[in-house]
């Protein structure tokens, strides 16, 4: 048996040299980072220009990025635009533009600029670093601070904000539109407006001295469906819309804004959230509110899954339905908070003692956050199990601008004992595997559950062949679902086929679509559901694919690793696998394609 190819990142910054496409994408798409030091507001500025844009009818993907103390420090807003949807960050930026330097060129290896790009920086605040003029970007040196000082009140970031929208070839009503809604101060408004239009005219005159043309946006309905929001925010909406009315959890980065959106929005609609004091009281809380009747769910990051292991196996033993959304960021340990890397997988998957069945499910975007967690609810309630809902920083803490999602039919529809039932016993062993579970309280159908091994009435028992016919009745409800086509995405029919999840879908299917102009035919099958393994599903969408390629952003291959132990593929597959900080780009994953399409 051959080995297999472990394709190579390129060396340096991960972003790879542009391919020939890299031209093409940029005619379609703008990409500007805004950068300086903590609390210089620009993700202020950043969130206002991707309004900006939503106002004007675009769209767009704002990624944040941060030094690794999360908070104070170097910080940025990587901001890309264009006339389409857009699901990655391009391989090198059009635009740098720093409030001032301090620690920005820590970003060297995310903010990857060329000498098509400019750099727009104060000059007052000391020198451009070398990092970036070495690139060949064209240096406009802009005097911020000078110019802020006439207008009383106003702050760095809205001047720069109306130098970057103008530069981006926004229209000064959209920006100025994006900043009113925004703005918290009325005594502040006025002269904050007249910053952005200083900054708005002090960019027509750096259009000039860059010498490139304004974007000729198409035009379009700027009164067409479109959502501003982020992957956690989709998350948190999609829960409450599978049907999730309590939640219990603890902070953590970079998972804490899936809390915050669902804090407001719970009571509204009859349900309550508790800030526990740590995940090992979250887990519990929400074991102990769905066995009470209550769709529940718990939100957290890797560290804090970590605690959660014992009580998610509780919920596997009682068949107790959860939900646990993870916000996988680097590791391991505290590792790297504010930073995405999809390495979580192998302990999501395998990572609790003893034979325990569990739903894992990973949305493949930023708008997929919202479909896939209610569709987790759905299946968490439907069969009786945990279900592992596999975001990450990338997708949860990114925002973009996205066409309103199509309505799901996924609700919670737990099946349950009425009062009285004959004969009830919890955890019989039915055919399905799922067996109706009784509301405490509910009269003539008491029974007991815990983490001990139990008969079918729910008493303890430890004879081998009590514990044979429970393990089994949990692996076959979870084995025996019909899944449907959500399982996956699956795109194109070419012999080359490349598999990946969660947020390394965007770049990978982005490079698909250049590679089409170099008459490159990928079939891309991005998986939704990663545990239970759809074998035979895996095997159709496989169908006539000659090499496979493993796509994901991980240390140690752990996809990879997955399909070879628990999937029967037809050829041994390819892998090309990094970890985090950098997210994968399109060009990088392109020239990976193409080099593994030309290997024989």
């Amino acid at each position: 048996m051959s080995t297999p190819a472990i394709l190579e990142r390129p060396a340096g910054h991960s972003a790879a040299a542009p391919s020939t496409t890299a031209a093409n994408s940029s005619a379609t798409t703008l990409s500007v980072a805004l950068a300086g030091s903590g609390g210089a507001g620009v993700m202020t500025a950043g969130n206002l220009l991707l309004d900006a844009a939503a106002k004007a009818g675009l769209y767009g993907l704002m990624v944040r990025t941060s030094g690794p103390q999360i908070r104070g420090g170097e910080a940025g807003a990587l901001v890309r635009l264009g006339s389409r949807q857009i699901e990655a960050l391009d391989d090198q930026f059009d635009l740098l533009l720093a409030i001032d330097w301090m620690g920005v060129g820590r970003f060297a290896d995310e903010i990857v600029l060329g000498p098509h790009s400019a750099l727009v920086g104060d000059p007052d605040q000391g020198e451009a670093p070398a990092v970036f003029t070495d690139t060949g970007a064209r240096y406009l040196p802009l005097p911020l601070k000078k110019m802020l000082k006439g207008i009383r009140g106003a702050w760095a970031n809205m001047l720069s904000l109306g130098v970057a929208g103008t530069l981006c070839g926004l229209p000064r009503e959209a920006l100025e539109a994006a900043l009113r809604e925004s703005w918290k101060k009325p005594e502040t408004l006025e002269a904050n407006l007249q910053a952005l239009a200083a900054g708005a005219e002090a960019g027509l005159q750096l259009r000039r001295d860059w010498g490139r043309p304004a974007p000729a946006w198409p035009q379009r309905d700027t009164a067409a469906k479109r959502w501003l929001l982020s992957g956690n925010e989709a998350a948190g909406m999609g829960a409450l819309r599978g049907g999730i009315r309590f939640v219990a959890a603890y902070p953590i980065t970079p998972a804490t804004e899936v809390l915050e959106w669902l804090s407001p929005a719970l009571p509204k609609v009859g349900g309550t959230l508790l800030q526990a004091e740590d995940e090992l009281a979250s887990v519990n809380m929400i074991v102990g509110a769905s066995f009470g009747g209550v769709p529940s769910l718990t939100a957290t990051a890797g560290p804090g899954l970590s605690l959660m292991t014992e009580g998610i196996g509780l919920a596997v033993a009682a068949e107790v339905p959860i939900v646990i959304v993870d916000v996988m960021r680097g590791g391991p340990s505290t590792g790297i908070p504010a930073k995405s890397e999809q390495s979580d997988l192998s302990m999501a998957v395998g990572g609790l003692h003893g034979d325990a069945p569990r739903l894992v499910v990973a949305p493949t975007s930023i708008s997929d956050c919202l479909g896939t967690t209610q569709w987790a609810v759905h299946l968490a309630e439907a069969l009786q199990a945990p279900a592992l809902v596999l975001s990450d920083q990338f997708l949860g803490q990114s925002r973009c601008i996205i066409d309103r999602p199509a309505d799901l039919p996924y609700v919670a529809e737990r099946l349950t004992a009425p009062a009285d039932t004959p004969d009830y016993l919890r955890y019989r062993d039915t055919e399905s595997g799922v067996s109706p579970m009784a509301i405490p309280g509910r009269r003539g159908t008491t029974y007991t559950a815990d983490g001990l091994e139990h008969t079918e009435k729910g008493i303890p028992s430890s004879q081998a062949s009590v514990h044979a016919t429970q393990m089994d009745k949990r692996a076959r409800k979870l084995e025996r679902f019909d899944y449907g086509a959500m399982w996956a995405d699956i795109e194109g029919d070419g012999e080359l086929a490349v598999i990946t999840f969660g947020s390394a879908t965007g770049p990978v299917r982005e490079a698909i679509t250049r590679g089409t102009t170099q008459d490159l035919s990928v079939r891309l099958i991005a998986m939704r559901l990663l545990a239970p393994a759809r074998v035979e599903a895996m095997s159709a969408a496989l169908e006539g694919a000659k090499r496979i390629l493993v796509i994901e952003q991980n240390h140690s291959a752990q996809l990879y690793r997955y399909l070879r132990g628990h999937f029967e593929l037809p050829v041994r597959p390819d892998k090309y696998h990094r970890p985090g900080p950098l997210p994968l780009r399109p060009d990088e994953i392109l020239n990976v394609l193409l080099s593994w399409r030309n290997a024989k």
